[in-house]
């Protein structure tokens, strides 16, 4: 096993001994060669059996890299019980001295390991790897690479502390050291080994970047108290948080053991640790695709049609929406697990939205199918447009989560243009309205309307009316046209919400005036981009 150097020696005989299994062995080591843990776990023991009786005629004369050290026959010529560690109350424990070698290495191939508690023994073999790809398979993702992540028992990083304090002291004996940095890293060890099988099962290559991730989730039921210590040791480090179900999460751990002193781990903590009756279980093997957003511009013809639900006390008031005759669609082509929308600003129920839409986003989480030509939007734009004669939809493309973003600035910077059909109690002819077409750039003061205020802080807003178009019907109806900057409240600039918006159609009127009928003409936004129809 060229990675290993004769200084390794007393590292690999004290864990071998101690029933580490030999890939750890490799990490406290720390041999960095992937191809090395690849290697199948029982050729890897036989390597390092090699390795121990190859180096065992040289103990006498061999003298390592270091100012003076001593060698392993003077350390063990000071005790006739051989090598010592220190257990979990202070006491000397002993391990068995390289006579008895054979037979404990032997039964090593068997035991679980006691510092990975399996996670690099049978959850690196092919078969456990096909069990993964065929759930990977069965969800009938689409996808071009993968991103592969695991999840730890927390106790593995108690376990992995113990067994390096336990190589940090016998290395010590001998003058030499290791730091806890340097030793390879649990995770990183088994990506090495499980990558290119799952890259090879699957067909596709693994990818840092790839959107589309494979979890593996384990646990270890027999050691889930081992954590439990360190909770009284640093109480500090295990807060309760809404989303965990335990305190002992793998950070909090990591932090706890940062801060607590090795004397007092090895008070609670066996050194080594001990070995397991049982290999870790994986709880969970999930899939999970990055979202999918998908933008377009809608128009809404219902004055009975709100955007988003009307559920108001938990009773939904009106049978569907905007979002709803859009999403239904698209969460059935790219059969996502649910989905987010957004638009720039919305209607109200009762308010159409004309001319060439309204621009929005639908964000599509963990979606099953991600890849569409144009000419499959197009038809499932049609399939939406001829589902329902309340909306229709046009532009719809894919594109990117930061592209959205572009939609958002809109909604405050650029205007609107509206179409109000208004009713005033005292009569009016045509030249009592045709100053509103002169006036420019008026500027209102809105505080929260009381039909937001629910929802909305209370705060006065100031907005500008840029112009005003009057079209006379009768002596108690004209239509008004206006172009808005976004975020007027265009109601409550007719009716003047008892008061709450200055100045508003009835005070310019000197009148009680009011709105019946209200339409979005245009949002200008310029976005999406427009697509040949």
């Amino acid at each position: 096993m060229s990675s290993l150097t004769e200084k390794d020696r007393p590292v690999v005989q004290l864990l071998l001994n101690t029933g580490t299994c030999p890939r750890c062995i490799l990490r406290f080591c720390c041999v960095g060669s992937q191809t090395l843990y690849r290697r199948p776990s029982k050729d890897l023991m036989k390597d390092l059996q090699e390795f121990l009786r190859n180096n065992q005629e040289k103990e006498d004369t061999v003298c390592f890299d270091v100012a003076d050290p001593p060698c392993k026959r003077i350390r063990l010529e000071h005790t006739e019980e051989g090598p010592v560690d220190l257990n979990h109350n202070g006491a000397l424990q002993q391990i068995p001295s390289l006579d008895e070698e054979n037979a404990t290495v032997e039964d090593s191939a068997l035991r679980v390991c006691n510092v990975c508690l399996g996670i690099l023994q049978e959850f690196c073999e092919a078969d456990f790897v096909k069990k993964v790809c065929q759930k990977v398979n069965s969800a009938d993702y689409q996808f071009t690479s993968f991103v592969f992540s695991v999840s730890l028992p927390p106790q593995l990083s108690v376990r992995e502390r113990a067994a390096w304090l336990l190589v940090k002291q016998t290395l010590g004996n001998l003058g030499l050291s290791l730091a806890k940095d340097d030793i390879v890293q649990l995770k990183e060890a088994y990506k090495w080994i499980i990558h290119p099988q799952l890259s090879e099962e699957l067909g596709v290559p693994a990818d840092g970047k790839s959107l589309f991730e494979v979890s593996l989730v384990f646990a270890h039921p027999e050691t889930d108290e081992e954590c439990h210590f360190l909770a009284t040791a640093c109480p500090d480090c295990f807060k309760p948080a809404k989303n965990k179900q335990s305190v002992f999460t793998r950070m909090a751990v990591i932090k706890a053991l940062e801060k607590i002193k090795e004397e007092d781990f090895l008070k609670h903590f066996p050194c080594p640790p001990s070995s397991p009756e049982s290999l870790c279980v994986a709880l969970e093997i999930q899939c999970n695709n990055g979202a999918v957003f998908v933008a377009g511009r809608y128009n809404k013809y219902s004055r009975n049609l709100p955007q988003t639900p009307w559920i108001i006390d938990g009773e939904r008031k009106l049978e569907s929406s905007v979002e709803e005759l859009i999403s239904e669609h698209l969460m059935a082509e790219f059969k996502a697990d649910s989905f987010n929308f957004s638009s720039s600003g919305r209607e109200d129920v009762d308010v159409r939205t004309l001319g060439n839409g309204r621009p929005f986003a639908i964000e599509l989480v963990n979606p099953r199918r991600i890849h569409f030509t144009a000419e499959e939007m197009k038809g499932l734009q049609q399939t939406i447009n001829n589902s329902s004669d309340k909306i229709q939809v046009r532009d719809l493309q894919l594109v990117t989560r930061s592209a959205i973003g572009r939609m958002k600035e809109g909604e405050e910077e650029k205007t609107k243009t509206y179409s109000a059909l208004i009713w005033t109690d005292k009569a009016i002819q045509k030249e009592d309205i045709a100053f509103l077409d002169d006036i420019k750039e008026l500027k209102l003061d809105q505080k929260t309307p009381l039909r937001v205020l629910h929802r909305r802080p209370l705060a006065v807003r100031c907005r500008i009316i840029h112009t005003m178009k009057s079209q006379y019907i009768d002596e108690h109806h004209f239509r008004l046209q206006l172009k808005t900057q976004a975020g007027t409240y265009i109601k409550e600039f007719v009716h003047g919400d008892f008061g709450r918006t200055k100045p508003n159609i009835g005070s310019l009127l000197n009148r009680t005036a009011d709105i019946l009928e209200l339409d979005v003409e245009s949002v200008d936004v310029d976005w999406p981009p427009t697509l040949d129809s």
